[in-house]
Order: C-alpha cells, then structure tokens, then sequence
C-alpha cells in the first residue's frame, strides 16, 4: 500500500552506520526527517548529504533529527562519509541507514515489491529512492518529496517546508507560496473572524476565504 501524508512511518528496525534504532523510538518526541539516496559514492548524493551535514546547527533549532537511507552497507557508508566531510567541510554526525535488501525502501513505497538490486548495479536500478520525508512527533508523515537523479535537492526549501510544518502544527492555520519564518500566515475557515481575531490579534482580510494573521511565533 502507497504512504501517504499523514499515515503513521512504519516502525521499522534499521542497522545504520552509528548502530541500529526501532524508528519509532529514535523519533522519540521529535520532528525528524528521512533523505534517502539509491547509491553511495555517487555525485549529487554528495553533495547532498554535504549540505545536510552543513545544516546541523538548524536541525538542532527546530528539535529535528535527520537519517539518511543508501542502499550500500555500513562500511560503505563510513568510508563514504570520509568524502561528504572533506568536500562539506562539516561533520556528518547523523545515521546513514544500511538498505541493502530494500526493506526500507519498499516499506516507505520508493521501489516496487518486486524491486531487486542486480548484479554490477548502477544508481538508475535504484532510482526512485530520492526521497526527502518529514516527521511529526506523532510519529505520521507531514511531507514527501521525490527528485530525478539529476536535480539535487535543495534543503534550504527542505528547511522552510519544515519551518512551515512546526508554525502550523495542530494548530487551525496555514503558510501562504513563499513562506519564510516570520511572514504573515493564513487563518484556516474552521474559525470565523471573531474567534480568529480573539485567538491572532487583527486580520489582514484579502478575500472572504483568504485571511491573514501575524506569524505567532
């Protein structure tokens, strides 16, 4: 069955290069995110895993852990971390999940059931695990991006989407196209204008169903 945005992420048991985690306990009562690649030492991977190594002061803001998936195993990826470090200049200091009989990417619906990994495979045979997911703390997806190898993935978007996410969690609103921390947010229609405006202060109404708040944060 496909994953969708706001089924629960499988608790599923994964060795990774720093040990091995239940998922559901290592989210714990954090926001955590998935970025999935389908070979290791492979160039826009690279890069990729570079720019999220880059980033861990801002996971560490938003009370967020990351965990990569690359269907190599563990040796693989310690050696290959060696290359994200030099050319990041930045410790890789998050798990790299060993999928090497596709268990993860065919629980989180990147590869078919019958997906098989051949002989003197290259990273087209596992092309779709290109996946970013983000977690709630409840443990259910809030997002899901996939990328064509040839587009690396931008985290600075990865970062806002999640900015977005943690603004509007359990809570009756919405982030408007371009959205940076900080911004105005949208009123969602389950409350009327009174109760919006006892609950965010003064509106910004654009349209009877397009109502403006200040960033409560």
């Amino acid at each position: 069955m496909a994953l969708r945005i706001n089924d629960e992420i499988p608790n599923l048991h994964v060795v990774t290069d720093l040990g091995e985690y239940d998922l559901h306990d290592w989210i714990g009562d954090s926001w955590a995110i998935l970025f999935s690649h389908p070979k290791d030492f492979t160039p826009v991977c690279t890069t990729e895993f570079g720019a999220v190594a880059q980033l861990a002061d801002e996971w560490a803001k938003r009370g967020t852990k990351v965990m990569g998936i690359s269907v190599d195993g563990v040796d693989e990826h310690k050696k290959w971390k060696g290359d994200i470090e030099s050319t990041a200049g930045a410790d890789a200091g998050f798990p790299i999940i060993a999928d090497e009989d596709l268990a993860v990417a065919k629980a989180l619906d990147m590869l078919p059931a019958d997906a098989y990994l051949p002989d003197g495979r290259t990273p087209a045979d596992s092309a779709t695990v290109r996946s970013v997911f983000i977690i709630a703390p409840n443990k259910k997806v809030q997002l899901m991006m996939t990328y064509p190898m040839s587009v690396g993935r931008n985290f600075a978007e990865v970062l806002r989407a999640l900015d977005g996410l943690q603004r509007t969690y359990e809570q009756p609103l919405a982030v408007p196209a371009n959205w940076e921390t900080g911004k105005d947010v949208i009123v969602a229609l389950s409350l009327d204008d009174a109760a919006a405006k006892e609950k965010y202060g003064e509106l910004d109404i654009k349209l009877p169903y397009l109502r403006y708040a200040k960033d409560p944060s």
